[in-house]
């Protein structure tokens, strides 16, 4: 049977896609917001794998037999989290607050099937943001809003959001969404052919 990605996440699908991957996108209903409050004291990177549980567990219960992809990222930089900007003026705060700072990304995807969780990856990766200057962060918005309205730590590496950064240190794929060579492994593991 097909895989389900329970994620509408365009850079999720897009990696699934050029993998080769069969899958079916159907999007998990999951209030996250409750989540990350009830589990405010807990790790980052924890929260990230409690909610792609979260959200396979919420589209297995509607399709038991099938495999059930969740996943899910989180930002932190100087100890504080970041959601998805919800405005350009939140996401003009949030540059101007990551500015010369590290930048913690956590992704984190977990299959279920049947309503158990059988296996959970979690990665981290390091994003070293660049002193942003005023001109350069209203052009680089100018430029992407609103394409990174949905993207925790308001950037697309595979667009403009390249230039936010002096480095990099972790997998290209965990910065995109998604860990996706153990994510493979994890499919091949489960019975789940990629290709």
């Amino acid at each position: 049977m097909t895989l389900i990605l329970a994620s509408k996440s365009a850079s999720r699908r897009a990696m699934l896609d050029a993998a080769g991957v069969r899958y079916e996108a159907i999007p998990a209903d999951v209030d996250e917001d409750a989540l990350k409050t009830a589990m405010a004291d807990s790790q980052t990177g924890d929260i990230a794998l409690a909610l792609a549980k979260a959200k396979a567990l919420a589209v297995s219960a509607a399709y038991p037999a099938r495999l059930v992809l969740g996943s899910d990222s989180m930002v932190a930089v100087a100890s504080r989290r970041f959601d998805k900007p919800v405005s350009r003026d939140d996401a003009a705060d949030h540059l101007r607050f990551f500015s010369g700072k590290a930048m913690e990304l956590h992704s984190a995807v977990a299959f279920v099937r049947d309503g158990q969780v059988v296996s959970e990856i979690a990665d981290r990766a390091l994003l070293h943001v660049r002193q942003l200057d005023d001109a350069f962060m209203a052009a680089y918005l100018d430029a992407e809003w609103p394409a990174i309205s949905g993207c925790v730590g308001c950037f697309r590496i595979e667009a403009r959001g390249v230039h936010l950064f002096d480095r990099i240190e972790g997998d290209h794929f965990t910065i995109l969404g998604m860990p996706l060579f153990p994510v493979l492994k994890a499919m091949r593991d489960l019975g789940q052919g990629s290709l």
